[in-house]
């Protein structure tokens, strides 16, 4: 009975011990996991800052960009985290911006799109767009594609809600800006470059956008070259039958804002619907070409993201194209992969938050269309009052249309007015204008002859309200010589 006792007690003492062992194995091992990953966080760096596990890095680069848009330059100009420095336009002066140049000339040459600039400081929350370092490094996006298929998807939406062009059997491609789609479709819409195929003539109609020959030009591809304009081929229709063209059309045009439709029968047409929208002009009907461009910064005014689409039948390249032919569309997305490999991906995430804030207010009090129309309507208004009192210039005839989208008549709204100076001793109505303190773009860029000038209404609200017309326009020294204009850069050489 003893030696059972003792044998048990052993036992249930081996036990204990036992139990005792691993409890202290599970202890120091607790002890260490605690040390080793529960320790104290390190210090706060740019990439944990933060409020109680809230933002941590997107608010660090919130921060900056919220003081660096707080400094509005007087409201003459903007500071950029690029420059760190006050950015004005370009009559403005000062540590500020706030002192005006009285004799500086006004450059309204260029169609920089900054009228819609209040529009998107009202709009600064939701258009804003944060993404990390490491966001979209890969070369492709969706399914091994170099477009976002949720931009393209907008794209369509917006096209189908503002009626301006029929969506629905065309291809969607994406460009770096219009300059690229240009040249992109000219290549997709010409035959293959060999002996047997002369090259496809390249036309424009008068007065037409500069970037269309200069492009073409500058390219000198095998496939295609400039040949003129339309009134040279149109007046030769039967020698035209074994020619290919391809015919640049604007419509609204660039420069004079008329509303066009191809002029030589049986030609490629690439229809450049840039200013194609209800703040620019009446859009009476969607359109439907095979081929039509489209561009964001006619749009919106993100002219500095350079993107662009083309709509289309066949397959190209082009900005924002609609193209209804598939392989001219193909031959398009080819060139862009081939030239840019895509348009950038930072770019196009940008773009789609824009187009979501202009679906989200269309036809509400914050439509952006409604927004840049008042603006220029109320700068063609101005304008107009100031050159009839004049004989010396005169503007293109616009008269008001109903617009289906404002479900109204509208006065004109255009981009550009189109001057043509009507005395006989200006004979060049681009320095007729320098004279007054305007810079604009000759009409010799257009090929219309140098008694017609473009001035751009698209600028900043300074630079359209301030520049008034100096001195009486019907007097033959508009300004004071003893002030001499600072020389201004060669608008010409500009495509915009």
């Amino acid at each position: 009975m003893e030696t059972g006792r003792h044998g048990s007690q052993s036992l249930g003492s081996a036990w204990l011990g036992l139990h005792v062992l691993l409890c202290s194995s599970l202890l120091l091992n607790a002890i260490f996991f605690a040390h080793h990953f529960l320790r104290a966080s390190p210090p706060p760096t740019p990439e944990r800052l933060g409020d109680g596990g809230g933002l941590s890095w997107a608010l660090q680069a919130a921060r900056e960009a919220e003081a660096v848009a707080a400094a509005d330059c007087s409201g003459h100009g903007g500071v950029y985290r690029i420059a760190l420095r006050h950015l004005t336009h370009r009559h403005m002066r000062g540590p500020d911006g706030s002192v005006l140049l009285q004799w500086f000339p006004f450059n309204l040459c260029s169609g920089n799109p900054l009228f819609l600039e209040p529009y998107w400081r009202r709009h600064a929350a939701a258009s804003a767009v944060v993404f990390s370092g490491w966001h979209r490094l890969s070369y492709i996006t969706t399914d091994g594609a170099f477009h976002s298929v949720e931009l393209v998807r907008h794209i369509r939406r917006l096209h189908t809600a503002v009626g301006n062009a029929v969506v629905d059997d065309k291809h969607v491609v994406f460009g770096v800006g219009s300059t690229q789609l240009i040249n992109a479709l000219v290549y997709a819409l010409s035959p293959e470059g060999n002996a047997a195929s002369p090259p496809a003539s390249v036309v424009a109609t008068v007065p037409y956008y500069p970037a269309y020959k200069s492009q073409t030009d500058m390219f000198d591809g095998r496939e295609y070259r400039w040949d003129g304009t339309t009134a040279a081929w149109a007046k030769n229709g039967s020698r035209n039958s074994t020619r290919d063209f391809i015919e640049f059309v604007t419509s609204p045009n660039n420069p004079d804002t008329t509303l066009r439709e191809p002029v030589l029968a049986g030609s490629s047409a690439i229809v450049d619907h840039a200013y194609y929208w209800p703040h620019l002009t009446h859009i009476p009907a969607p359109a439907d070409e095979d081929v039509m461009l489209f561009t964001a910064s006619k749009l919106s005014g993100h002219a500095g993201s350079r993107f662009g689409h083309a709509a289309s039948n066949k397959a190209c390249h082009c900005k924002w194209a609609l193209v209804r032919d598939e392989n001219v569309a193909k031959r398009a997305i080819s060139y862009s992969r081939q030239s840019t490999y895509g348009v950038s991906r930072d770019t196009q995430l940008r773009m789609l938050k824009i187009l979501k804030v202009i679906m989200a207010n269309l036809q509400g009090k914050d439509d952006i269309f409604a927004f840049g129309y008042d603006v220029m309507v109320s700068r063609w208004r101005t304008l107009n009052a100031v050159v009839s009192r004049s004989t010396r210039i005169t503007l293109q005839k616009i008269r008001p249309q109903y617009c289906p989208y404002f479900k109204k008549t509208k006065e004109p709204s255009p981009a550009y007015a189109w001057v043509k100076c009507e005395w006989e001793q200006d004979v060049d109505c681009y320095q007729t204008l320098l004279g007054a303190g305007i810079i604009s773009r000759s009409g010799i860029s257009n090929d219309a002859g140098s008694r017609y000038t473009r001035v751009s209404l698209l600028k900043t609200q300074d630079e359209t309200s301030t520049c008034s017309w100096r001195g009486s326009p019907n007097s033959s020294t508009p300004r004071s010589t003893a002030e001499p204009l600072q020389a201004p850069a060669p608008c010409e050489t500009v495509n915009c």
